[in-house]
Parts: structure tokens; C-alpha cells; sequence
């Protein structure tokens, strides 16, 4: 009978719990606000969507976000692609264009 490798199964167990975690902030990442289609940011202009995304940390490791790409799939519509700095994660955030009251 083999000798028992609780060193291996407690590693193992950590990583399962690491994984677990990290499906879990990423179905949370979806849920926010600008997380996806469903839920975009409002801004007023797209003037303002680098520094909104240049405040916004990543939901796995806190790391700020470098920006890819901007992309309108439809009218009022702008997804950015983002990278993390720290982690490298691959993510998009999505913004609504409104209409702002008259000055």
C-alpha cells in the first residue's frame, strides 16, 4: 500500500480553493457595473472613458488596467479592451454614451 502524501493533498486542496476563487470574482467581475453588454458604464463623453478606466483596478489582483483597444459594436455603445498589469487577465469593460442636461 502506498504511503500517504498529505503534503501533496493539502497543496492540491489549495489549488482547488485558488481556482474556485478565481471563477467566482470573475462571474462578480460580470455582475458590476461595465462588467458586460448588459451593464455598461454611463458617460457623458468618450472623452472620459481613459481615466474612468485608468481608476479602475482588476477584480483578481487589484492591478490597473492598460487599454487595447476602443471599439463601438453599436450606437452609444463602447467596449475596451483591457489588460491587467499585474495578472494579464484579458477583459472587456463596456460604457454607455448619455445624453448630458443642457449647460
Amino acid at each position: 500500500m502506498a504511503a500517504k502524501r498529505p503534503d501533496r493533498t493539502a497543496r492540491r486542496e489549495r489549488e482547488r480553493t485558488a481556482r474556485k476563487l478565481v471563477r467566482e470574482r470573475e462571474k462578480l467581475a460580470l455582475l458590476v457595473p461595465g462588467g458586460s453588454e448588459d451593464r455598461p458604464i454611463e458617460v457623458v463623453s468618450p472623452a472620459v472613458i481613459d481615466s474612468r478606466v485608468g481608476s479602475m483596478k482588476c477584480p483578481q489582483c487589484e492591478g490597473s488596467y492598460t487599454i487595447d483597444d476602443h471599439a463601438a459594436p453599436s450606437a452609444g455603445l463602447r467596449r475596451i479592451a483591457v489588460t491587467c498589469r499585474l495578472c494579464h487577465v484579458k477583459r472587456a469593460l463596456w460604457f454607455r454614451l448619455g445624453v448630458s442636461g443642457p449647460n
